[in-house]
C-alpha cells in the first residue's frame, strides 16, 4: 500500500558513479509506462538511484509512488534494494509499447481497451495479461 502505482520500464540510459571504487550513484533517462487508477500513461524520466536500474522483463513492473503528484516519483528496488528518484513528463494521450524490439507510442484510449480486453492491470494484482501475443 505504501507504493501503489506500477512503472513498465522499456529502456533507459546510465552513468554509474564511483567513490573509491565502490558504486556511489546511477542517474541517467528512459521511457516507461506508469500505471495509475487502473490507466496507463507514457512518462519519459530522468533518474537517481542508489543502484544500477534494469528494464522491466516482460509484463513485470516496479512499484512506485509519487513524492510530488504529476512530477517526481520514489521507485522501489525490491531485488536490489533501496530506491530511485524519477523526475517524469507524463504523457496524457500515450503510451509505450514494444513490438519486435521497437518501442513506438500508441494511443493511450487503444491500450485501455487491450487492457480491458487481456484482463490486464498490474496495479491491481492483474500482472499477467490473458491471452496476449507475445513481442
Amino acid at each position: 500500500a505504501d507504493y501503489p502505482l506500477r512503472v513498465h520500464i522499456f529502456r533507459h540510459k546510465s552513468v554509474s558513479h564511483y567513490y573509491d571504487r565502490s558504486l556511489e550513484t546511477v542517474d541517467g533517462e528512459g521511457r516507461a509506462n506508469l500505471f495509475e487508477n487502473s490507466d496507463a500513461h507514457g512518462i519519459d524520466f530522468r533518474y537517481h538511484c542508489d543502484n544500477r536500474l534494469m528494464n522491466s522483463i516482460g509484463y513485470e513492473t516496479y512499484r512506485a509512488r509519487w513524492k510530488k503528484p504529476g512530477k517526481e516519483l520514489e521507485l522501489l528496488q525490491t531485488a536490489m534494494g533501496g530506491t530511485c528518484d524519477f523526475k517524469v513528463d507524463v504523457k496524457e494521450s500515450v503510451v509505450y509499447r514494444k513490438h519486435k524490439g521497437v518501442v513506438s507510442e500508441v494511443p493511450a484510449a487503444d491500450f485501455k481497451e487491450w487492457m480491458i480486453k487481456h484482463q490486464y492491470d498490474p496495479e491491481h494484482g492483474k500482472e499477467l495479461p490473458v491471452a496476449a501475443d507475445p513481442d
